[in-house]
């Protein structure tokens, strides 16, 4: 398997973060703008689940619960979204959120990202966010909603943390239009594109 270029996409707030930053949102202009091929985590979770495996079973339950599917199931999932792909740039969604995600990923796959997206968005814009977008899913009540926000703020800052040590993470402030915000994100992919072309 090939990969030119990867960009991941996470998202948190400064005290909690997570989940309906705008991450999705800006990850399809940054597909329509710059031709990467978005793999969402959630959206391979999802599909999982749907397909009444076993494994969907148990993503289900976890989710349910507001914890984290184990990093290996993740990874195979976007792996074999990746090796059935003809693109060999990668936007990733939602994922790694831990360090063992990280570790995990980098081992399975074999490469790390080259830019690391991070949204910064208040709580309780999340939470309105998450509970507006009205798409049906199992996670989107408030109390999943409160426990994944804990989740994320208690795992996802090693990750944060360990990515801008290595100089890939952009920090994105996740308030304002669709518009305004991608007017922060283009620039980021603008000028990867220019150092790797």
């Amino acid at each position: 398997m090939q990969i030119e270029h990867l960009g991941i996409i996470n998202d948190r707030d400064r005290a909690t973060g997570g989940p309906g930053s705008g991450k999705g949102t800006q990850c399809i202009k940054i597909v329509e703008t710059f031709g990467f091929r978005h793999l969402s985590a959630g959206d391979l979770l999802r599909r999982e689940i749907a397909s009444n495996s076993a494994d969907g079973a148990m993503i289900l339950n976890t989710i349910k619960e507001g914890k984290i599917v184990p990093s290996e199931v993740t990874v195979k999932l976007i792996q074999k979204e990746m090796e059935l792909s003809e693109n060999h740039k990668f936007l990733i969604d939602g994922f790694p959120r831990t360090e063992e995600n990280r570790i995990a990923f980098e081992q399975i796959i074999g490469v790390e990202p080259n830019v690391v997206l991070f949204f910064d968005c208040p709580e309780e814009e999340m939470v309105k966010r998450v509970l507006n977008r009205n798409q049906g899913r199992v996670d989107d009540n408030l109390e999943t909603i409160r426990k994944r926000l804990k989740v994320f703020e208690a795992l996802n800052l090693p990750v944060i943390n360990y990515y801008s040590q290595r100089g890939k993470l952009y920090k994105i402030n996740a308030i304002g239009t669709v518009d305004e915000i991608f007017e922060q994100v283009h620039p980021v992919f603008r000028a990867f594109e220019q150092v790797v072309g």
